[in-house]
C-alpha cells in the first residue's frame, strides 16, 4: 500500500520535542481531516461494498493503520494521482476465512470493521480495542447492538468474536442506555451490512455520528435524526454508482491551536474545519476574555483585552451539543494561564486525568483531584520546565500548550502517542512561530 503523504518524512521521525517559550504566537494555519471522523468513514465505505473516494483523509498513524487493515481484509486501495489526502476504496477479492487482525489492538476504532468483516466474511474476530489508556474499552454496548441483529458474540481473554445470523434481519429498534458513540456508529454500520430499516434511541449526535449519517443519506439512505432517535431506511438501489464522501476538519487539532494562540497571547487564525464544531470551546475562551471568532469554515483568535477571571467549567458530555471530552485537556493546560479557579470534568474517560495531571505537575502544575474524573485549579500558575512525556493523544497535545507557557525549555517525549491522532501538530505549531524543535537519534 501507498500511504498518504506525511507531513513528516518518514526517514526522520523524531523521538523526542524541545519546547522554549518565545513571542506570542500569530498567523494562520489549516487543520487536517479529522480522525475521530474519518475512522467511521472508512468503515463505512467497507460495509457499502462500493466504490467510495475519500478526501481530506490525514495522514496520523491511527488512519494508517486502519488502512492497513482493510487491505489484509481484502479491501483495495488507490491514490488519486495529484489529490493529497485523497483515495479510494472498493472490495476486492476476500479469502474464505476472516484475516488475522492482531494488531487492531492498537487503535480503539478497530471495533468499527466488525460490520464489514460480517458482510465479507460472516464473522469478525478481533482482539479488544486499544489506543490510549484512558479507561476501559467497555464493548458491552457494542455486543447488544450486534445481538439485536440476531448476531451471535462470544467474548474471550484477548479477542471477541461476532458471527452474523443466517436470518436477514426485519426492521431493529434499539435503546442505547446512554449516548455511546461507538454503539450508534456500530448499529448504523451494522444496518448497512443488513440492508434493513433502523431505529435507535436515545443516540450520540456529535459532529462524528452526523457526517457518517449525512454520508449514508448521499449514498442514497434515508436518514432522520433527531435527539430522541436516529431513523434509518435502505436504499432501492444499494450497489448503484460511486461515492465522493469528505473527511471534516479536525475540530479536536483546532481547538488546540486556538487554546495554544491564547495560552501565549497570540492571535492567529485556524481554516479547514466546520465553525459550529468548536463553537463550545470557542464560548469559554471568550468568557475568560479571550475573544474568538467563529465563522463558517474558521475560528479566529484574537488579542486578548482584560481577562475576566470568569472560571473555566469544562465538563466532558455526551449530550447533544455537549463539550466533547477531547477538547478538556488543551483547555485545562490554558487555564493554567488564566486567573481565576477553574473546574474540569471527564467521567467519559476515566483513566484520562491518571495520565494528564501527574505530567503537568512535572511542569509545577497544582492541581486539586476532586474525584477520579474531576479536577480544581486556580490560576495564573507558574510552570518550569521538565522533561515530559506524552502517554496519550490528548495528553501530548495538552502538554505542547503548557510547555509554551512554561519557563525554560521543556522536553517532550512518547510522540508516537501524539501522532497517533495528529499527523504533525507540532508543525503546524511551528507555521504559528512556536519555538519547537525535533531531536533525532
Amino acid at each position: 500500500m501507498t500511504p498518504l503523504p506525511a507531513t513528516v518524512p518518514a526517514t526522520v521521525v523524531p523521538r523526542t520535542l524541545t519546547v522554549r517559550p518565545g513571542q506570542p504566537l500569530t498567523g494562520a494555519v489549516a487543520v487536517d481531516g479529522s480522525k475521530n471522523a474519518c475512522l467511521p468513514l472508512l468503515a463505512a465505505a467497507a460495509a457499502t461494498r462500493r466504490h467510495v473516494k475519500l478526501s481530506n483523509v490525514p495522514a496520523s498513524a491511527d488512519v494508517q493503520l486502519m488502512l492497513r487493515l482493510l487491505e489484509r481484509t481484502g479491501f483495495r486501495l488507490s491514490y488519486p494521482v495529484g489529490e493529497p489526502g485523497s483515495l479510494i476504496l472498493w472490495p476486492g477479492a476476500f479469502g474464505p476465512t476472516a484475516p488475522d487482525l492482531a494488531d487492531a489492538a492498537r487503535i480503539r476504532g478497530s471495533y468499527y470493521l466488525v460490520p464489514a468483516l460480517l458482510a465479507t466474511h460472516g464473522t469478525a474476530r478481533l482482539p479488544w480495542p486499544g489506543g490510549c489508556r484512558i479507561g476501559e474499552r467497555g464493548m458491552d454496548e457494542h455486543f447488544r447492538v450486534y445481538e439485536a441483529f440476531g448476531d451471535v458474540v462470544q467474548a474471550e481473554d484477548h479477542h471477541y468474536t461476532v458471527t452474523a445470523s443466517s436470518r436477514r434481519p426485519g426492521p431493529v429498534r434499539l435503546d442505547l442506555p446512554f449516548r455511546s458513540r461507538g454503539a450508534t456508529v456500530a448499529a448504523v454500520l451494522r444496518a448497512v451490512v443488513a440492508g434493513c430499516r433502523l431505529v435507535v434511541g436515545n443516540p450520540n449526535l456529535s459532529p462524528e455520528t452526523t457526517t457518517l449519517l449525512a454520508a449514508l443519506q448521499e449514498s442514497g439512505w434515508d436518514v432522520a435524526a433527531g435527539e430522541e432517535t436516529i431513523a434509518l431506511g435502505p436504499p432501492a438501489d444499494s450497489t448503484r454508482g460511486s461515492l465522493n464522501w469528505w473527511v471534516p476538519g479536525d475540530k479536536i487539532e483546532a481547538g488546540i491551536l486556538a487554546c495554544a494562540l491564547a495560552a501565549t497571547g497570540g492571535a492567529g487564525r485556524i481554516e479547514g474545519l466546520r465553525g459550529p464544531d468548536v463553537r463550545l470551546p470557542a464560548d469559554l475562551l471568550t468568557q475568560a476574555g479571550i475573544p474568538v471568532t467563529v465563522t463558517a469554515d474558521a475560528i479566529t483568535v484574537h488579542p486578548a483585552g482584560q481577562l475576566t477571571g470568569r472560571p473555566v467549567r469544562a465538563m466532558a458530555s455526551l449530550a447533544p451539543n455537549g463539550l466533547d471530552a477531547d477538547f478538556e485537556p488543551a483547555l485545562m493546560a490554558l487555564a493554567l494561564g488564566l486567573p481565576g479557579t477553574h473546574l474540569f470534568g471527564d467521567s467519559i474517560n476515566p483513566g484520562r486525568h491518571g495520565n494528564l495531571l501527574p505530567q503537568l505537575a512535572r511542569l509545577g502544575a497544582r492541581i486539586d483531584e476532586l474525584s477520579p474524573t474531576q479536577c480544581r485549579l486556580a490560576g495564573p500558575q507558574r510552570l518550569t520546565g521538565a522533561m515530559v512525556e506524552a502517554t496519550d493523544i490528548r495528553t501530548g497535545s495538552a502538554l505542547l500548550i503548557a510547555a509554551l507557557m512554561a519557563r525554560g525549555v521543556t522536553m517532550l517525549t512518547g510522540l508516537d502517542q501524539l501522532r497517533r491522532g495528529h499527523a504533525d501538530l507540532p508543525g503546524k505549531l511551528r507555521t504559528l512561530g512556536a519555538d519547537i524543535t525535533p531531536v533525532t537519534w
